[in-house]
């Protein structure tokens, strides 16, 4: 191979490489919204009852906490998620009143639960909640921490600069 025609070739290759280096990146930069924030503080308010969509947007949360533009900002994202409503009972590990098919989808969303746990998203489940669904609260999932109230628990993570998404 010719001299010329090796580096038009190594030229080519890298500015193939940056093109698709700068083209796919997500960063802040590309947020007008991330402007000057140095971490993402957000709580969902998660009250979804039906196992598919509950798992949509589950599996939605944990790559929005794993996205690049909110992991280019100087502290880790902080991410809460608090089961209010029916949706408890899609975080109990009594499952007598769903299909098999649903059945199937929960045991999904339980190992992703599981993972984002250990991801450092904390779980929540509104004990009034519990209560007004049957849900006996020692059958909640082991990863997620039960709260009195989940509007009080809410509450406090909005007044200490938490932003609030609903996930109905």
């Amino acid at each position: 191979m010719k001299p010329i025609t090796k580096t038009i070739i190594t030229s080519l290759f890298f500015s193939v490489c940056l093109v698709f280096m700068f083209s796919g990146s997500s960063s802040a930069e590309n947020y007008k919204s991330l402007e000057g924030l140095k971490s993402a503080k957000t709580i969902f308010d998660f009250r979804i009852d039906n196992p598919t969509m509950a798992l949509v947007h589950i599996k939605l949360i944990q790559e929005t906490y794993k996205d690049k533009a909110i992991n280019s900002l100087s502290a880790k994202p902080d991410f809460v998620v608090i089961f209010m409503g029916p949706s408890v009972r899609l975080v109990s590990s009594d499952r007598g009143m769903f299909s098999e098919a649903d059945k199937k989808v929960i045991g999904e969303m339980d190992k992703l639960l599981a993972a984002m746990s250990k991801d450092g998203i904390r779980l929540e489940a509104c004990m009034v909640a519990a209560g007004m669904f049957g849900v006996d609260p020692g059958k909640i999932l082991p990863e997620i921490h039960h709260v009195g109230n989940g509007w009080v628990s809410s509450t406090g993570y909005q007044d200490n600069g938490y932003a609030l998404i609903p996930a109905f």
